[in-house]
């Protein structure tokens, strides 16, 4: 998704802001489709989810859902459906609960969270969020495979020496204690906590095809598995330098963890910092 992209989609959801009682807020009808969904039934659910986060914050789900009707039209018939009026809060609790494969919901993420959503901004919270999922999602795949090969006859230390290969192969012949070095990753902190974006995805994808090759292919022990990770690794460093992309040569991005704090922290100001709806007693919930 490129700028143009963003600046059309950011346009599209300002126009669907409304404001009740100086509080804004957007309808989840409109949100839906600009979020990545078609069917009602599968965002209702996501919804709910987003409830329960906000339950589970401890925060009054009330005051940032609120149940409301929409007039459709059905042939020559109009009628009345379910919808919510969401405040800013709600909405970001709805693009976190949602499908995170899905573009949308990551740039979702970005709009609702930036108090001030200029473009730029929206932007850079959206590479972000991209470069937490990614690194998410590389977790992911090393459990999986760390799984597979408990499974297959290799133990915690060949499997780190499986993990070990693997960078030397990705890397050049660097191993991952040279490539923590250079980055300036200490001996406690992971390396891909400060990989580039493109390098945490490389690795999510060399573990995603050993785990699928070991079951495949029936592999067993430390030896095979290692070797074909390895294969693996320097195929898909072979791709990299095709395109021009030397993996030891990138330079160290921001580290993932702190990167993870600073976006918690900046939810926890748009929980205190976003309007509530009204109650019936005319009381604003904050």
């Amino acid at each position: 998704m490129d700028s143009r992209d963003i600046e059309k989609w950011r346009v599209e959801l300002d126009s669907y802001a409304n404001v009740e009682d100086g509080v804004e807020y957007w309808l989840a009808r409109d949100l839906m489709e600009p979020m990545g969904y078609t069917r009602w039934e599968n965002f209702a659910e996501v919804v709910k989810r987003a409830k329960v986060s906000c339950e589970t914050n401890k925060t009054p789900v009330d005051s940032h859902f609120r149940d409301t009707t929409k007039m459709v039209t059905a042939g020559v018939a109009a009628r009345a459906v379910k919808d919510y009026k969401l405040t800013r809060y709600a909405c970001y609790l709805i693009a976190q609960n949602g499908d995170s494969n899905k573009q949308e919901i990551a740039l979702a993420q970005a709009y609702f969270a930036v108090q001030t959503r200029r473009q730029e901004l929206i932007e850079q919270r959206f590479a972000e969020i991209q470069r937490l999922q990614a690194r998410h999602s590389l977790s992911d795949s090393e459990k999986q495979l760390s799984g597979i090969a408990f499974k297959r006859g290799v133990d915690s230390k060949g499997f780190a020496i499986i993990k070990s290969k693997g960078d030397e192969a990705l890397f050049g012949g660097r191993s991952t204690a040279e490539m923590k070095q250079q980055l300036g990753v200490s001996k406690s902190s992971a390396l891909a906590d400060r990989l580039a974006d493109v390098l945490i995805k490389a690795k999510d994808l060399t573990n995603s095809m050993t785990a699928f090759n070991a079951e495949e292919h029936d592999l067993y022990g430390l030896d095979q598995i290692k070797q074909e990770h390895v294969e693996n690794n320097t195929s898909v460093r072979g791709s990299l330098i095709d395109r021009g992309i030397v993996p030891e040569n990138l330079p160290p991005a921001e580290d993932t963890k702190k990167l993870e704090r600073r976006v918690k922290a900046d939810e926890k100001k748009l929980k205190e910092g976003t309007d509530g709806f009204t109650d019936p007693q005319g009381r604003l919930d904050l």
